[in-house]
């Protein structure tokens, strides 16, 4: 794996996420109550050995920066690194990153001076644990030039992502981005003995976003054209005259791009059996050391939840919820399904004496509150009963102080909600 090159995409402006993306790349969303987003993939890495990492960041990159800078840090005894390289102008291009392409090639530059034979790109913001040095092993046995990590999906599911048609020898031999018609999934459909996964109605091939490419296939691909995307342009046009094979993949896999996802994977944690699992021992995700006390529960009823640590919850009932690090909850509170992603300090007394002369909230959610069907970001303060349940049934709606998203009410980064105010 010493031979192994990763690159993490930072990914793009992140609007299917926003109003969580207003602040931070998506890679910086805050996950699981005490993760972010970037400490998937880069995880991932670690548990199989690969230590060349280069993360391409872009949009609000900030607090992407100063999350991997503060978590990843590897000993001056060994050859790994984790180098960020944020998008810049040069003599030659002064364009921003059009693609997940014209990223890599923006920076192949620093590829090509990497002593490596594989390069393995992920994306920045999908939950996965994917075994690398199998995937890297299968990309060896078939000598391929191109590799691509596919998930098996239902008929119904294909129209939502890039569905690729493979041989009895799992070489890709098409490539259709999210196939609408009829004669096009009729076309598209691949024999259940091609996988060899003893499911008959997965017989569509759906690909992850998840690349092994030969480090000098990658830079020719990359120097003799112009494409800007791998899979919408780059990838289909080497299946003619390259050697472009699919690994399946049938653990969980989920892209979170957009609210309504990144909200139902998260209420999973809580679950006794989540799909994602943050239990797993042999396979970790790593975040940044925190020192944070255990979290203080005081009379409460708790159902179905997770409680990261450093929270103080009094006299509250909380229903299948993700609460995050350092989330104060105040007496006579009431949750349900919801992900309240915590704060990035504590208050002190003299802070909370001077918001009380202001009449301003306390950071955290006040008393007799009810929340129901929401993502409360990072350092909101929730004022004593407030109602957020959006009782009109909204669907979508823009607010200064509040988006609905997918029906889901979403409480952007430092917001305050006064006193008795009802969503």
């Amino acid at each position: 794996m010493k031979n192994v090159l990763a690159i993490i995409l930072g990914g793009g402006r992140g609007t299917r996420l926003f109003p969580l993306t207003k602040f931070r790349a998506k890679p910086a969303v805050p996950i699981g109550g005490k993760f972010r987003l970037i400490d998937i993939p880069i995880s991932n890495c670690l548990h199989w050995d690969i230590k060349k990492i280069m993360v391409l960041t872009q949009f609000n990159t900030a607090s992407l920066h100063r999350h991997i800078s503060q978590t990843y840090k590897f000993d001056g005894f060994s050859e790994g690194f984790l180098q960020i390289l944020a998008a810049q102008q040069t003599i030659e291009d002064s364009n921003w990153y059009q693609g997940t392409a014209d990223a890599v090639r923006k920076n192949i530059h620093y590829i090509k001076h990497q002593k490596v034979d594989q390069v393995v790109v992920l994306s920045g913001d999908q939950l996965y644990r994917i075994n690398l040095r199998d995937f890297l092993n299968h990309h060896k046995e078939k000598k391929a030039d191109i590799t691509i990590a596919v998930k098996p999906v239902l008929r119904e599911q294909a129209g939502e992502f890039g569905i690729l048609q493979i041989d009895d020898q799992l070489r890709i031999t098409r490539f259709v981005e999210k196939p609408k018609e009829k004669v096009q999934l009729d076309e598209l459909f691949t024999p259940s003995t091609y996988l060899d996964i003893g499911e008959k109605n997965l017989n569509y091939i759906a690909s992850m976003g998840i690349y092994i490419f030969q480090k000098d296939v990658l830079i020719d691909l990359l120097e003799h054209n112009v494409k800007e995307d791998f899979g919408r342009e780059v990838i289909p046009d080497s299946i003619a005259g390259r050697q472009v094979f699919a690994y399946v993949f049938t653990d969980y896999w989920e892209d979170i791009g957009t609210i309504k996802a990144f909200f139902e994977a998260n209420l999973d944690f809580a679950n006794p059996f989540p799909r994602f699992d943050f239990y797993n021992e042999e396979a970790p995700i790593y975040t940044r050391k925190r020192f944070l006390p255990g979290s203080k529960i005081e009379n409460c009823d708790v159902h179905y939840s997770l409680i990261s640590e450093g929270s103080i919850i009094e006299g509250s009932k909380l229903t299948n919820t993700v609460i995050g690090i350092r989330s104060l909850i105040r007496a006579n509170s009431y949750l349900e399904r919801v992900v309240m992603m915590g704060a990035d300090y504590y208050e002190s007394l003299e802070e909370k004496t001077e918001n009380s002369r202001r009449r301003r909230a306390n950071v955290g959610i006040g008393r007799n509150g009810i929340i129901r069907n929401a993502i409360l970001d990072k350092n909101v303060r929730i004022g004593d009963q407030v109602r957020i349940l959006n009782e009109k049934g909204l669907v979508n709606f823009a607010h200064d102080r509040y988006n609905i998203v997918d029906g889901i009410v979403v409480i952007p980064k430092d917001i305050e909600i006064p006193d008795g105010f009802v969503i």
